[in-house]
């Protein structure tokens, strides 16, 4: 299991709490540091069976000042989330060939 994790989000902190009380083996991935790859975005993407809008997260300032009312594909949002990666929503984990957004944290049960 892995889990797409920002330490200062209090949603990722408890997702991953509940992570470790089920006392599943998890890899921490600090995505604002080791950023994802297109191919591994597009890959979570189909585990969500979401597009890229879907995670977006419209709230940080970074989609405010570059993005807002813009109207772009899938591939553009990916790339404005590697070159942005704040716009990520957070936290996803991933198991297999399943993905869930940690909002709400408890969503994280349905993987463990």
């Amino acid at each position: 299991m892995k889990i797409y994790h920002n330490p200062r989000c209090s949603k990722s902190r408890q997702t991953l709490q509940l992570i470790k009380d089920a006392n599943a083996d998890v890899e921490i991935i600090e995505y604002l540091i080791a950023i994802p790859s297109k191919e591994e975005l597009k890959d979570i993407l189909k585990k969500l069976n979401l597009n890229a809008l879907d995670i977006l997260r419209k709230g940080e300032a970074d989609y405010k000042e570059n993005f807002k009312g813009e109207d772009l594909s899938n591939d553009e949002w990916i790339e404005a989330m590697i070159k942005y990666p704040k716009l990520i929503e957070r936290p996803i984990v991933v198991k297999g060939n399943k993905a869930i957004l940690g909002r709400p944290p408890e969503n994280v049960l349905e993987l463990i």
